[in-house]
């Protein structure tokens, strides 16, 4: 079993390089020796917006595109995904520091984090619970790992905050979003007035 796993990893790796992911994406697909390290938390910037879970980080020289944990956010031509997109983007500004934790790699080429807004004089406020806590991204956890996490989303949903403005009933996750062929994605993608 560990010669698979192995073979597996080596796969990635000569994968990775192939599509020139860079050093970054490398190491992070390397197998992770006995004594395993826990991942490191280094200072950087949101250049770029993508949506509200999906962000290009410039930190350490590198940019790089990120893909938040713990959250999905609508799409871009989901009800509520420009409006969700749009307040991070002016939470997050092109000065604001934050605090990256990268986790892997996606399918995608999308490094897997955690990120952190350090707050002067204060601990740091984890983005995900955030966006959670406004209504701008569902809370993903399938696996409990973060107390708390249902109740604020449902603190959002009681509160009728963000995508959560008309209530509950009829909001699409993006998942289920994804799959809707166009004429579906007309019929559903009206939402209620921001």
């Amino acid at each position: 079993m560990k010669d698979k796993a192995l073979y597996f990893s080596g796969w990635l790796l000569m994968v990775a390089t192939g599509f020139g992911l860079g050093e970054a994406a490398v190491k992070s697909l390397a197998p992770a020796g006995r004594a395993s390290a826990a991942p490191m938390e280094e200072a950087g910037r949101v250049v770029r917006v993508v949506d509200a879970d999906t962000y290009d980080v410039l930190a350490g020289g590198v940019t790089y595109r990120v893909r938040l944990l713990g959250v999905d956010a609508p799409e871009p031509d989901q009800p509520y995904g420009h409006q969700a997109a749009d307040s991070v983007a002016r939470l997050l500004g092109p000065k604001r520091p934050v605090l990256v934790t990268r986790r892997g790699m996606d399918l995608y080429g999308r490094a897997l984090a955690t990120m952190r807004l350090p707050v002067d004089g204060k601990p740091a406020l984890a983005l995900d619970s955030l966006l959670v806590v406004r209504g701008w991204a569902w809370a993903f956890d399938p696996k409990r790992r973060v107390a708390g996490r249902a109740a604020q989303q449902a603190s959002a949903v009681a509160a009728r905050r963000g995508l959560w403005k008309c209530g509950a009933v009829g909001v699409l996750m993006p998942r289920q979003w994804r799959k809707l062929n166009y004429k579906n994605k007309r019929r559903y993608g009206v939402g209620c007035t921001w």
